[in-house]
């Protein structure tokens, strides 16, 4: 099998002509006619012994299926008769038991042509996911001997396929010629997986759920996830490999062994391959990876990519009360290298540095944020070694940014980010650290030039950005609370506030005002209630706009209020601020739904205005700083009305896989290596949003 993609130079055309010949091969007739091949019959080596990379594309793994669709249709049909795909099944299975010594031997020859069985058994059990019920799957696992009658005692092999999974990436070395064997078997389990693409629920029942969560390949959970996170910190990059332009490899001209060109013996194994099936040279090169890099978050390191995919997929199957996901529980006990030995089942220990650097540097995509949202809320031990550490701002950066590009991030990319802010706001040395670490600049923010400003600063800024973005066009209630709900959490914690920080905090306090204004006119203008269908009363719009506008300013002037009374002599330029917009002030003291709130501010402001008058009118900017400076250590804090400080925390609903899985199978199916799903195959989730990018839940205002 093949699959045709972006070449290098005028290979394409070549390639395709091979593409559209695939249903006449040969070796596919003969695997998917109606003769029986028996388990040791020499076919196998011939089938196995052609030259493909990976398919690298969804474009690809289509190509793919559309060239094949007749033999594909000829095998379904066919193989309960032959029992030719379990044949297959055991001739992986028995290869697979001497990869590692193959790998150990550098034995290239060995290895391509396991990647190849694998490739082929890939696509083949990719069919059978997409056409048959999981019943019938299994029926096409059942071994029948040529001449012989069926053995009860290993009619079903796919338990064996998925512990020999297991087996590939938890114990073969990681070399270059075992990349791609590493990638497909990453890929093999994901297409298993893939029948949740077919369910309308949350998949918690059927005979490949339980073999992931209850079968033998389940008691090394602990192992397979420790495997998934070290590829996807390592993310290795697709070897370079040779593209060639002939249909033959000549052993004799490659210079022998795996020292010829590095990669998965393209450039050898020629007696074997010579006549066999037309060398399909498709997205080999490292130009096309790097090509797909500038559009796919794993383009260049789809071993990384994949395996996080697969990872999530694992770590969010659904629980029951009698099912317990054993892969959550190793991620969620998973301890540091340093620390002692974990005694729970399942679990493992890894490298916490090195998990953290490799998340930092990913943030700006979905599926990492989703693996930092796990960690951070599941596994105590990650979550106190990340507050602990002196470089926070290494993943705040990329989050912050993350939300400062609101507009072309999907929500749910931007929902995820803000959790993680509110998880991490919830600890008051984050909340202090923060402010501590000064930036030169930020390239990434154009709105004006950003020099000497705090990590906690920036945060504000982009915090404050979102919300306004999201009142004037989104109009999304959760959004503006997660942001609230951080900076709530932050504004006790407030340390000199850069001015520009402060100045757009006031500034949101006015544009809110006017609308409320505005929201309040209409309310005065209008003399009946609306009637719905039934004739029966409605909240108008403008009265859920007044309820929520309000609360948006009811929680800001808290996180000001929050800050005037913890924090007044770290900031300065926030005080300046409200001196400077003191008029906006006096309006909320004459409005009952903000009186309360603002008691403090209007004492502040009052305190520092007589002061201010003391002094004499005319002052420069440089005067008023040094009232304010003087002021602040000796205003009485006395006089502080005392509230209960802010403190939100996240609590996940009471059913978040019915938000998670669909949200990670979106993910799969816009971002995995070389699959492809049509549209009209999916029911779990709307194929087309997807696409587009799955679209969170929506309140308006």
């Amino acid at each position: 099998m093949g699959s045709i993609g972006s070449t290098v130079g005028g290979v394409e055309a070549e390639g395709t002509c091979a593409l559209k010949d695939l249903d006449k091969n040969v070796y596919l007739l003969k695997l998917a006619g109606p003769s029986a091949i028996s388990h040791n019959d020499p076919f196998w080596n011939q089938l196995f012994s052609f030259t493909l990379p990976t398919p690298s594309s969804s474009t690809d793994a289509e190509h793919l299926e559309r060239a094949t669709v007749a033999i594909v249709r000829n095998f379904v049909a066919n193989n309960p008769r032959t029992g030719n795909f379990a044949a297959l099944a055991q001739v992986f299975i028995a290869r697979t038991k001497e990869l590692k010594i193959s790998a150990d031997c550098a034995n290239d020859i060995f290895i391509w042509q396991t990647h190849n069985a694998l490739f082929i058994m890939r696509c083949i059990l990719k069919v059978f996911v997409a056409c048959l019920t999981e019943d019938e799957m299994l029926q096409h696992f059942t071994f029948l001997s040529p001449g012989s009658p069926p053995d009860e005692d290993s009619q079903f092999l796919l338990e064996d396929v998925l512990e020999q999974l297991f087996h590939v990436i938890i114990d073969v070395p990681h070399m270059t010629i075992t990349y791609a064997v590493h990638l497909e078997a990453v890929t093999a389990m994901l297409v298993l997986l893939s029948v949740q693409l077919k369910q309308h629920q949350v998949l918690r029942e059927g005979p490949i759920y339980h073999l992931f969560t209850r079968g033998r390949s389940s008691k090394h959970a602990g192992r397979l996830v420790k495997a998934l996170l070290y590829n996807f910190i390592r993310r290795d990059h697709f070897p370079s490999l040779t593209v060639h332009k002939t249909p033959a490899l000549h052993h004799e001209d490659s210079g022998g062994g795996a020292g010829g060109s590095g990669g998965l013996l393209y450039d050898l194994a020629s007696g074997v391959a010579t006549g066999l099936w037309t060398v399909l040279t498709l997205g080999a090169g490292t130009a096309n990876h790097q090509d797909a890099s500038s559009v796919h978050p794993g383009g260049d390191v789809p071993l990384a990519n994949q395996s996080l995919l697969l990872l999530l997929g694992l770590t969010n199957l659904g629980e029951t009360e009698d099912v317990v996901n054993p892969y959550r529980a190793a991620i969620v006990n998973c301890t540091n290298t340093q620390g002692p030995v974990p005694p729970e089942r399942h679990t493992f220990q890894i490298n916490f540095s090195s998990l953290f650097g490799a998340l930092c540097a990913s943030q700006n995509h979905d599926a990492p944020t989703l693996l930092l949202y796990l960690l951070l809320h599941y596994n105590s031990s990650m979550r106190t070694f990340v507050l602990a550490r002196t470089d926070i701002e290494n993943l705040v950066l990329p989050i912050a940014q993350t939300l400062y590009w609101v507009e072309e991030n999907n929500s749910q990319h931007v929902y995820m980010s803000l959790i993680v802010l509110l998880i991490l706001s919830e600890d008051d040395t984050f909340n202090a650290s923060i402010h501590e670490v000064m930036l030169s600049g930020v390239s990434w923010y154009t709105e004006r030039s950003l020099a000497d400003i705090s990590v906690g600063s920036l945060l504000i800024l982009v915090l404050i950005r979102t919300i306004q973005f999201n009142m004037t066009r989104t109009r999304d209630k959760y959004l503006h609370t997660n942001c609230l709900a951080v900076l709530a959490n932050m504004s006790a914690h407030f340390r000199g506030l850069h001015q520009y920080a402060a100045q757009r905090i006031i500034s949101l306090l006015e544009l809110l005002s006017r609308k409320h204004s505005k929201v309040l006119e209409q309310a005065t203008q209008s003399t009946s209630p609306a009637l719905g269908g039934d004739g029966v009363g409605q909240v108008p719009d403008y009265a859920q706009d007044v309820a929520v506008v309000e609360e948006v300013m009811r929680m800001l002037l808290e996180v000001v209020g929050s800050c005037v009374s913890g924090s007044l002599q770290h900031n300065p330029n926030l005080l300046y601020t409200l001196l400077y917009k003191r008029e906006l002030f006096q309006a909320y003291r004459l409005q009952p739904a903000f009186a309360d709130v603002t008691s403090n501010i209007h004492m502040v402001l009052e305190f520092f205005g007589a002061r201010l008058e003391q002094a004499g009118s005319g002052l420069t900017v440089e005067q008023v700083q040094a009232v304010i400076k003087q002021g602040s250590m000796l205003i009485p804090k006395e006089r502080l009305k005392k509230f209960p400080e802010l403190r939100f925390r996240y609590v996940e609903e009471e059913n978040p896989a019915e938000f998670f899985v669909p949200y990670i199978w979106s993910l799969v199916y816009r971002w995995a290596y070389g699959l492809w799903w049509p549209p009209e195959a999916i029911s779990f989730f709307p194929a087309e949003t997807a696409a587009k990018g799955a679209q969170n839940r929506r309140t308006t205002l």
